[in-house]
């Protein structure tokens, strides 16, 4: 059946006409570096994952917004700070923890839902008369401080024996009209970030912790088929602000140390 509103139509066959010239997803081939150059926290930075996108966008017939660009979302969080047998902290993400929702918008809480908006997105104004083709990239990793003392404890003596983090996220390349709200999924990612740290607190600072396996990443899937965006992966809150510090002894109730950035 043929289109019978000339308007509609056009914007149908723009959506349709969206496409990805070309799609690169990796993370960086290189173990994560752990940083004791603090008597108060150990640090570790991770490998970077980047993904980019050749997008090709046809003429806009009228005058219409179209944003394209990185939605990620985090779908599983274990993060977690051993202190031998005093017990452990643990970030948590208590909505995704508890089922109520498939994955947490990973925007950068400014431009929701980008990830960014600088390299992450790009802008087209119609009308154009001419086909618009741009890069859009972004990257991310893990940059933490880890206590060397028990979080909820007034001592500074250090007790951490090993840190634990598995993450999993999905990485969608949209398009978005504006004005309608309309979204296009044109690629989808699914990446993963892994570590262990093993410590031993009674060695001197700088000799204490050693990286455990993996020491390189699983390299990202570039799926063959969409994947749909959970509505709780386009508004707030973001990981960032709901993540919660938990610390869980070996004996007795489970305390927040710190509570969300958003209620």
């Amino acid at each position: 059946m043929g289109c019978i509103q000339s308007i509609s139509c056009k914007s149908k066959v723009f959506r349709e006409s969206i496409s990805v010239i070309e799609v690169k997803a990796s993370i960086d081939p290189i173990p994560t570096s752990i940083d004791e150059s603090s008597s108060v926290v150990l640090r570790y930075r991770t490998p970077h994952f980047r993904a980019s996108a050749q997008v090709l966008v046809p003429p806009l017939p009228k005058k219409e917004t179209w944003i394209v660009g990185w939605i990620q979302a985090c779908s599983h969080m274990e993060f977690y700070n051993h202190y031998g047998d005093q017990g452990m902290s643990s970030w948590e993400l208590p909505d995704l923890l508890d089922g109520k929702i498939q994955a947490i918008s990973d925007s950068d809480g400014v431009n929701y839902p980008w990830y960014g908006n600088t390299t992450e997105t790009c802008t087209i104004v119609g009308p154009t008369k001419k086909e618009s083709k741009f890069n859009i990239s972004m990257n991310d990793n893990f940059y933490p401080s880890v206590t060397w003392a028990v979080p909820v404890s007034d001592s500074n003596v250090a007790k951490l024996t090993s840190i634990h983090r598995d993450q999993s996220f999905t990485t969608w390349l949209v398009a978005t009209n504006t004005a309608t709200n309309e979204m296009v999924t044109l690629q989808t990612i699914k990446w993963r970030m892994r570590l262990g740290i093993e410590v031993n607190p009674s060695r001197p600072l700088g000799q204490r912790a050693k990286l455990q396996e993996p020491s390189a990443q699983e390299q990202p899937q570039v799926l063959s088929k969409n994947e749909p965006i959970p509505p709780s992966a386009l508004v707030k809150p973001n990981a960032n602000d709901a993540q919660v510090l938990m610390w869980r002894p070996k004996d007795g109730p489970p305390l927040v140390v710190i509570p969300p950035k958003h209620r």
